[in-house]
Protein backbone atom coordinates (compact mmCIF):
# COMPACT_ATOMS: atom_id res chain seq x y z
CA UNK A 1 0.00 0.00 0.00
CA UNK A 2 2.94 2.27 0.17
CA UNK A 3 2.79 4.88 -2.28
CA UNK A 4 -0.79 3.91 -3.11
CA UNK A 5 -3.00 6.64 -1.58
CA UNK A 6 -1.12 9.10 -3.80
CA UNK A 7 -1.57 7.82 -6.93
CA UNK A 8 -5.37 7.32 -6.03
CA UNK A 9 -5.49 11.17 -5.20
CA UNK A 10 -3.76 12.16 -8.56
CA UNK A 11 -5.91 9.70 -10.26
CA UNK A 12 -9.02 11.22 -8.88
CA UNK A 13 -7.60 14.21 -9.46
CA UNK A 14 -6.73 14.10 -13.20
CA UNK A 15 -10.27 12.59 -13.59
CA UNK A 16 -11.86 15.66 -12.32
CA UNK A 17 -10.46 18.05 -14.25
CA UNK A 18 -10.67 16.18 -17.45
CA UNK A 19 -14.66 15.78 -16.62
CA UNK A 20 -15.12 19.23 -16.62
CA UNK A 21 -12.40 20.76 -19.07
CA UNK A 22 -14.20 17.78 -21.42
CA UNK A 23 -17.87 18.47 -20.88
CA UNK A 24 -17.19 22.75 -20.94
CA UNK A 25 -15.28 22.19 -23.73
CA UNK A 26 -18.50 20.64 -25.58
CA UNK A 27 -20.22 23.39 -24.44
CA UNK A 28 -18.42 25.40 -26.92
CA UNK A 29 -16.98 23.47 -29.91
CA UNK A 30 -19.00 20.31 -31.70
CA UNK A 31 -18.26 16.78 -29.65
CA UNK A 32 -16.51 15.21 -32.71
CA UNK A 33 -13.38 18.42 -32.46
CA UNK A 34 -13.75 17.48 -28.67
CA UNK A 35 -13.30 13.62 -28.71
CA UNK A 36 -10.95 14.18 -31.56
CA UNK A 37 -8.14 17.05 -29.74
CA UNK A 38 -9.14 14.79 -26.45
CA UNK A 39 -7.54 12.18 -28.19
CA UNK A 40 -4.11 13.46 -28.75
CA UNK A 41 -3.24 12.79 -24.81
CA UNK A 42 -3.22 9.14 -25.16
CA UNK A 43 -1.47 9.26 -28.51
CA UNK A 44 1.10 11.44 -27.51
CA UNK A 45 1.88 8.71 -25.14
CA UNK A 46 2.36 6.09 -27.75
CA UNK A 47 4.67 7.99 -29.53
CA UNK A 48 6.82 9.54 -26.35
CA UNK A 49 9.92 8.11 -26.25
CA UNK A 50 10.30 7.16 -30.09
CA UNK A 51 13.23 7.06 -31.60
CA UNK A 52 12.80 5.82 -34.85
CA UNK A 53 11.78 8.00 -38.30
CA UNK A 54 9.11 6.12 -39.00
CA UNK A 55 7.58 6.91 -36.01
CA UNK A 56 7.41 10.32 -37.26
CA UNK A 57 4.91 9.71 -40.23
CA UNK A 58 1.98 9.01 -37.54
CA UNK A 59 3.00 12.43 -35.81
CA UNK A 60 2.86 14.47 -39.09
CA UNK A 61 -0.56 12.69 -39.72
CA UNK A 62 -2.27 13.87 -36.61
CA UNK A 63 -0.99 17.54 -36.76
CA UNK A 64 -2.47 17.53 -40.30
CA UNK A 65 -5.67 16.69 -38.96
CA UNK A 66 -5.23 18.85 -36.24
CA UNK A 67 -5.17 21.61 -38.75
CA UNK A 68 -7.93 20.80 -40.94
CA UNK A 69 -9.94 20.08 -38.13
CA UNK A 70 -9.28 23.89 -37.02
CA UNK A 71 -9.58 25.37 -39.87
CA UNK A 72 -11.32 23.30 -42.25
CA UNK A 73 -15.05 24.56 -42.48
CA UNK A 74 -17.32 25.66 -39.14
CA UNK A 75 -15.78 28.03 -36.84
CA UNK A 76 -14.53 26.39 -33.95
CA UNK A 77 -14.38 28.71 -30.81
CA UNK A 78 -10.70 29.34 -29.08
CA UNK A 79 -11.94 28.49 -25.72
CA UNK A 80 -13.51 24.96 -26.42
CA UNK A 81 -10.37 24.26 -28.08
CA UNK A 82 -8.37 25.05 -25.09
CA UNK A 83 -10.55 23.49 -22.84
CA UNK A 84 -10.54 20.16 -25.36
CA UNK A 85 -6.40 20.86 -24.99
CA UNK A 86 -6.58 20.13 -21.04
CA UNK A 87 -8.71 17.51 -21.26
CA UNK A 88 -6.60 15.93 -23.66
CA UNK A 89 -3.33 16.72 -21.20
CA UNK A 90 -5.59 15.42 -17.75
CA UNK A 91 -6.37 12.20 -19.88
CA UNK A 92 -2.17 11.39 -20.74
CA UNK A 93 -1.38 12.46 -16.67
CA UNK A 94 -4.28 9.89 -15.97
CA UNK A 95 -2.87 6.87 -18.08
CA UNK A 96 0.68 7.12 -16.94
CA UNK A 97 -0.71 7.74 -12.78
CA UNK A 98 -3.36 5.08 -12.61
CA UNK A 99 -1.05 2.06 -14.53
CA UNK A 100 0.59 2.72 -11.45
CA UNK A 101 -2.20 2.75 -9.24
CA UNK A 102 -2.96 -0.53 -11.20
CA UNK A 103 0.21 -2.03 -9.61
CA UNK A 104 -0.63 -1.10 -6.26
CA UNK A 105 -3.54 -1.85 -5.85
CA UNK A 106 -5.40 -4.95 -7.14
CA UNK A 107 -8.76 -5.14 -8.90
CA UNK A 108 -11.18 -2.48 -9.30
CA UNK A 109 -10.59 -0.80 -5.98
CA UNK A 110 -8.23 1.96 -6.91
CA UNK A 111 -10.68 3.17 -9.72
CA UNK A 112 -13.61 2.79 -7.33
CA UNK A 113 -11.57 4.99 -4.71
CA UNK A 114 -10.07 7.42 -7.82
CA UNK A 115 -13.60 7.84 -8.72
CA UNK A 116 -14.96 8.40 -5.52
CA UNK A 117 -12.52 11.24 -5.27
CA UNK A 118 -13.18 12.67 -8.48
CA UNK A 119 -16.78 13.04 -7.47
CA UNK A 120 -15.96 14.70 -4.34
CA UNK A 121 -13.61 17.53 -6.14
CA UNK A 122 -16.31 18.25 -8.66
CA UNK A 123 -18.69 19.09 -6.24
CA UNK A 124 -17.90 22.44 -5.70
CA UNK A 125 -17.95 22.80 -9.51
CA UNK A 126 -21.53 21.78 -9.24
CA UNK A 127 -22.60 23.43 -6.32
CA UNK A 128 -21.42 26.55 -7.57
CA UNK A 129 -23.53 26.18 -11.17
CA UNK A 130 -26.57 24.71 -10.49
CA UNK A 131 -26.89 25.32 -6.33
CA UNK A 132 -30.11 23.55 -4.85
CA UNK A 133 -31.09 22.34 -8.04
CA UNK A 134 -28.35 19.60 -7.40
CA UNK A 135 -30.95 17.82 -4.79
CA UNK A 136 -33.58 17.89 -7.11
CA UNK A 137 -34.29 13.88 -7.82
CA UNK A 138 -34.63 13.99 -11.68
CA UNK A 139 -31.14 16.06 -11.17
CA UNK A 140 -29.68 13.12 -9.46
CA UNK A 141 -31.19 10.49 -11.70
CA UNK A 142 -29.90 12.17 -14.85
CA UNK A 143 -26.81 12.93 -12.44
CA UNK A 144 -26.28 8.70 -11.63
CA UNK A 145 -26.83 7.27 -14.88
CA UNK A 146 -24.26 9.97 -16.58
CA UNK A 147 -21.56 8.75 -14.01
CA UNK A 148 -22.39 4.79 -14.47
CA UNK A 149 -22.18 6.06 -18.48
CA UNK A 150 -19.31 7.98 -18.87
CA UNK A 151 -16.89 6.99 -16.06
CA UNK A 152 -17.86 3.85 -14.35
CA UNK A 153 -18.71 1.52 -17.35
CA UNK A 154 -16.41 2.76 -19.65
CA UNK A 155 -13.59 1.84 -17.78
CA UNK A 156 -14.56 -0.78 -16.29
CA UNK A 157 -15.13 -2.69 -19.51
CA UNK A 158 -11.86 -1.19 -20.96
CA UNK A 159 -9.99 -3.22 -18.39
CA UNK A 160 -12.18 -6.50 -19.26
CA UNK A 161 -11.08 -5.86 -22.92
CA UNK A 162 -7.54 -5.11 -22.24
CA UNK A 163 -7.80 -8.78 -20.60
CA UNK A 164 -9.33 -10.43 -23.30
CA UNK A 165 -8.40 -9.24 -26.92
CA UNK A 166 -4.44 -7.79 -27.73
CA UNK A 167 -3.07 -4.41 -26.80
CA UNK A 168 -2.68 -4.00 -30.54
CA UNK A 169 -6.93 -4.44 -31.08
CA UNK A 170 -7.59 -2.44 -27.78
CA UNK A 171 -5.37 0.53 -29.40
CA UNK A 172 -6.70 0.17 -33.09
CA UNK A 173 -11.18 0.20 -31.73
CA UNK A 174 -10.15 2.90 -29.66
CA UNK A 175 -8.68 5.05 -32.41
CA UNK A 176 -12.30 4.85 -33.44
CA UNK A 177 -13.11 7.12 -30.52
CA UNK A 178 -12.87 10.53 -32.47
CA UNK A 179 -15.21 9.29 -35.38
CA UNK A 180 -17.14 8.07 -33.10
CA UNK A 181 -17.74 11.13 -31.19
CA UNK A 182 -18.20 13.00 -34.46
CA UNK A 183 -20.93 10.51 -35.00
CA UNK A 184 -23.02 10.85 -31.78
CA UNK A 185 -22.79 14.70 -32.09
CA UNK A 186 -24.46 14.99 -35.51
CA UNK A 187 -27.08 12.27 -34.71
CA UNK A 188 -27.77 13.55 -31.34
CA UNK A 189 -27.29 16.55 -30.96
CA UNK A 190 -27.19 18.08 -34.37
CA UNK A 191 -24.00 19.78 -34.57
CA UNK A 192 -22.57 19.75 -38.07
CA UNK A 193 -19.10 19.97 -39.54
CA UNK A 194 -17.32 20.35 -42.36
CA UNK A 195 -15.97 18.07 -44.74
CA UNK A 196 -12.73 19.19 -44.44
CA UNK A 197 -13.17 18.61 -40.23
CA UNK A 198 -14.22 15.10 -40.84
CA UNK A 199 -11.02 14.37 -42.83
CA UNK A 200 -9.02 15.98 -40.05
CA UNK A 201 -11.12 13.51 -37.50
CA UNK A 202 -10.20 10.50 -40.11
CA UNK A 203 -6.30 11.81 -40.84
CA UNK A 204 -6.46 11.22 -36.73
CA UNK A 205 -7.73 7.95 -36.24
CA UNK A 206 -5.56 6.53 -39.10
CA UNK A 207 -2.36 7.97 -37.04
CA UNK A 208 -3.47 6.33 -34.08
CA UNK A 209 -3.98 3.12 -36.11
CA UNK A 210 -0.44 3.18 -37.82
CA UNK A 211 1.14 4.56 -34.33
CA UNK A 212 -0.23 1.46 -32.78
CA UNK A 213 1.17 -0.95 -35.58
CA UNK A 214 4.52 0.57 -35.04
CA UNK A 215 4.61 0.44 -31.46
CA UNK A 216 3.87 -3.46 -31.89
CA UNK A 217 6.50 -4.15 -34.25
CA UNK A 218 8.74 -2.22 -31.83
CA UNK A 219 8.06 -4.27 -29.02
CA UNK A 220 8.35 -7.53 -30.93
CA UNK A 221 11.55 -6.77 -32.14
CA UNK A 222 12.25 -5.52 -28.45
CA UNK A 223 11.39 -9.06 -26.80
CA UNK A 224 12.85 -11.11 -29.64
CA UNK A 225 16.19 -9.25 -28.74
CA UNK A 226 15.75 -9.39 -24.99
CA UNK A 227 15.38 -13.43 -25.63
CA UNK A 228 18.83 -13.56 -27.47
CA UNK A 229 17.36 -14.06 -30.70
CA UNK A 230 19.15 -12.54 -33.46
CA UNK A 231 16.83 -9.51 -35.46
CA UNK A 232 16.57 -9.32 -39.28
CA UNK A 233 19.57 -7.12 -39.05
CA UNK A 234 21.76 -9.74 -37.45
CA UNK A 235 20.63 -13.08 -38.85
CA UNK A 236 22.76 -13.92 -41.89
CA UNK A 237 19.47 -15.57 -43.58
CA UNK A 238 17.62 -12.53 -43.89
CA UNK A 239 20.11 -10.43 -45.32
CA UNK A 240 18.71 -10.98 -48.57
CA UNK A 241 16.36 -8.87 -50.58
CA UNK A 242 13.42 -11.36 -50.78
CA UNK A 243 13.83 -11.94 -46.67
CA UNK A 244 13.68 -8.05 -45.87
CA UNK A 245 9.73 -8.32 -45.59
CA UNK A 246 9.88 -11.32 -43.23
CA UNK A 247 8.22 -10.08 -39.57
CA UNK A 248 10.20 -11.42 -36.69
CA UNK A 249 7.45 -13.02 -34.01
Amino acid sequence: MKGAWGTVIGAGALLAAHHLAFYEAVKHIPLGAVATIEFLGPFAIALAGSRRAADLLPACLAAGGVLLLGGGGVPLDPGGLALAAVAACCWAGYILVSSRMARRLSGGQGLALAVLWAALLSAPYGIAHAGSALLDPHVLWVAAVVAVASSVLPYSLNLEALRRIPPRVFGVLTSLEPAAGALFGLLILGQRLAWPQWLGIAAVACASVAATFLGAGKRRTSQVSARGEPTQAEDPSRTGSKHAAVPVE
